[in-house]
């Protein structure tokens, strides 16, 4: 198993805004995001600490300004929180191991994939193409990304 863990490296290397939505909880605007029209197959994993939460065949539009997935590739790396803030009652996401804000998950996905609309913010992700899945050690996820048609 690989070790997945928040680094110093790994924060120093982050852009601004990746730093504030994964270490203080920000949220990136709406349509802002470099994932959210992104129609490769492959997988998103945690900026900071690599573990594996998304797959490309789970997300798809749902029109929230954000990408969108029914469900995480790996729910062990997947932690949900009661979240507060802003006078609202939510469900925070984040990474297990990483410890990275990663966004929100809300119960008006669609009905037929579970029902769930995971909303996560671009700037927690990295997206590793299916074809190099394998070369960056992300190989047994590959039976969970569809090939385009």
């Amino acid at each position: 198993m690989a070790d997945y863990r928040k680094t110093d490296e790994a924060i120093a290397a982050l852009t601004p805004e990746q730093f504030h939505v994964t270490q203080h909880s920000g949220t990136e605007r709406p349509g802002s995001g470099e994932h959210l029209h992104n129609k490769e197959p492959g997988i998103y994993v945690d900026i900071v600490s690599g573990e594996p939460l998304f797959a490309s065949t789970d997300k798809y539009e749902s029109g929230c300004g954000w990408p969108s997935f029914t469900k995480p590739i790996e729910p062990a790396n997947v932690a949900e929180l009661r979240d507060t803030s802003h006078g609202m009652i939510r469900v925070e996401v984040r990474s297990s191991h990483g410890d990275s804000h990663l966004g929100h998950v809300f119960p008006d996905g669609p009905r037929d994939r579970g029902g769930l609309r995971y909303c996560i913010n671009s700037a927690s992700l990295r997206f590793i193409h299916r074809n190099d899945m394998e070369a960056q050690g992300y190989g047994a996820y590959l039976d969970q990304v569809k090939t385009p048609a």
